[in-house]
């Protein structure tokens, strides 16, 4: 029996043990984060984390220490955590609300109403978490008006370009008819001037055509004498008696 009493009372004091710790590391996590040394006050509440993963505090802490750093997805990362684990409805609170600021600072206003809005549904007098939804939502509207501007502004782009394309083709199709046109007006001119070359006799000089034309008198002439010559073989002479 004492035997037993005796292991129950060494497992409660080494939890008291371990329990010391971490709210030792905590404390230490926290008083380098007062200083702004959030490098160690990570490690600070990373080491109680480690020794205790349920230990909402020190998940929290973490959370804002790597806020601190700019790290907001780690920081959300730890946020949602400590939220899904705590029972403690003001650490919840200030857990959602600090969560909605890590997305507001990546400008993620539209994830970060929801948060604020659960922050307000365990405290309806959160002025900071009713102010910082009323601003994400107006952002939101802000970044959807933009949104919707540069889609339109996008599709101008992109109609612009189509219709530069369009008369870059028409005018190419334009082009290439004009040089069709004008290839088949060279080759029907060049197919007339040849017909006319063909058509045409062939030009003789001044000399040429007088040496001809001579010829053609002497052979004239000549075709002349032939025929008279043909034509007094064919006289035959009449005798006529005289009446005397």
């Amino acid at each position: 029996m004492r035997h037993t009493i005796y292991i129950v009372l060494f497992v409660c004091l080494h939890g008291m043990l371990f329990a010391q710790a971490e709210r030792s590391l905590i404390r230490k996590g926290n008083q380098q984060f007062k200083d702004g040394n959030y490098d160690a006050a990570v490690i600070a509440y990373q080491k109680a984390v480690e020794q205790n993963a349920r230990n909402d505090k020190a998940m929290f802490n973490l959370g804002n220490a790597h806020y601190q750093q700019q790290n907001y997805e780690q920081a959300l990362q730890h946020f949602d955590q400590t939220a899904q684990m705590s029972h403690n409805a003001n650490l919840e609170n200030k857990t959602l609300y600090n969560a909605g600021n890590a997305l507001m600072s990546q400008e993620k206003y539209a994830e970060s109403i929801p948060y604020f809005q659960q922050a307000l549904r365990i405290d309806p007098t959160d002025e900071d978490a009713r102010y910082n939804l009323s601003y994400a939502m107006m952002k939101r509207q802000e970044q959807e008006q933009e949104n919707q501007q540069t889609d339109q502004q996008q599709n101008q782009q992109d109609q612009q370009q189509q219709d530069q394309q369009q008369d870059q083709s028409q005018d190419d199709q334009q082009e290439q008819d004009q040089q069709n046109q004008q290839e088949r007006q060279q080759d029907q001119k060049q197919s007339s001037e040849s017909q006319q070359q063909q058509a045409q006799p062939p030009q003789l000089s001044k000399e040429d055509a007088e040496r001809m034309l001579q010829a053609l008198t002497e052979e004239e002439k000549k075709t002349l004498e032939k025929l008279q010559e043909q034509k007094m073989q064919t006289i035959r002479p009449t005798h006529k008696e005289k009446d005397w």
